[in-house]
């Protein structure tokens, strides 16, 4: 699999590590300290940049993906 990851900010890596454990849009603001508006502007630039069809294929997609990745010291497992 081509390494899409590459086009992802630093910002939209966490955003997908944390997308991938089931977090919706208002939890992914409140880990990350961020408005709801901007993770779900996060959420749908990483969509487009996998060009995944929905963020739970763009979840399942950054499960393999992030297999290796790992995250600064302020987001939690």
């Amino acid at each position: 699999m081509e390494d899409v990851t590459q086009n992802l900010t630093e910002r939209e890596l966490e955003v997908l590590y944390i997308l991938k454990q089931g977090n919706t849009n208002p939890e992914i603001a409140k880990i990350l300290n961020i408005s709801i508006h901007t993770a779900k502007a996060h959420v749908l630039s990483i969509i487009t940049k996998l060009k995944a069809r929905n963020r739970t294929h763009a979840a399942v997609m950054g499960v393999k993906l992030l297999e290796n990745y790992k995250p600064s010291e302020n987001i939690k497992s």
